[in-house]
């Protein structure tokens, strides 16, 4: 049983990464280089992940800037932003590439407000779904022990009790994973109302 919650909990913590890494992923106003992370570039006839082929930097808080380790990618780093649905538009000067972050409108804040929420609310779900798998697992280990007990000795009356204490620990799992994600949500959505 105990290798049963330790699974659980690797399983809700990649859950909790998961959903805070698509969170950085929505724009709140300000630059950061989370922004890009699934932006992918055409080089040499690979998709490689934009942090792979340049250096990216925020030098100022609505500022990215992108220097190509090789000059000749410049278009084509240009042309995988405009391809991704980020909204953000490029200036270059031959050397790098400039990305100005548009300040968030009113409505904008609200729809990204929603997205965040939809997020929270998809990792939430995940870390239910992971609980009903471990709880699965545990009734059919005690199943089994119980098969084994029952032909030993005839029936004991501490075993569906215990099983319920037993399982409090997936519980205990949950609500600190749960809580974890509600706290990244909080924290999103206080940074895109601060902008």
């Amino acid at each position: 049983m105990q290798q049963v919650i330790q699974q659980t909990e690797g399983r809700m913590k990649k859950t909790v990464e998961a959903t805070a890494t698509k969170l950085s992923h929505v724009q709140t106003g300000r630059a950061t280089s989370a922004l890009l992370d699934q932006v992918t570039v055409n080089y040499y006839g690979s998709k490689s992940p934009l942090n792979q082929v340049g250096t990216v930097t925020t030098p100022e808080p609505r500022l990215l800037v992108i220097q190509p380790w090789d000059k000749t990618l410049i278009k084509e780093i240009e042309k995988a932003i405009a391809l991704s649905d980020l909204g953000l538009s490029t200036s270059n000067d031959g050397n790098v590439i400039r990305i100005l972050v548009p300040e968030l409108t009113t409505e904008r804040r609200t729809e990204l407000t929603k997205v965040v929420r939809k997020l929270a609310e998809e990792g939430r779900v995940a870390i239910r779904n992971i609980r009903r798998d471990a709880n699965d697992a545990i009734k059919k280990l005690e199943g089994a022990e119980m098969g084994a007990a029952g032909r030993k000795s005839r029936g004991r009356s501490g075993d569906k009790k215990s099983g319920r204490a037993e399982a409090d620990p997936v519980q205990q799992l949950t609500d600190t994973y749960i809580n974890q994600i509600n706290q990244l949500t909080e924290a999103k959505e206080a940074e895109l109302l601060e902008t």
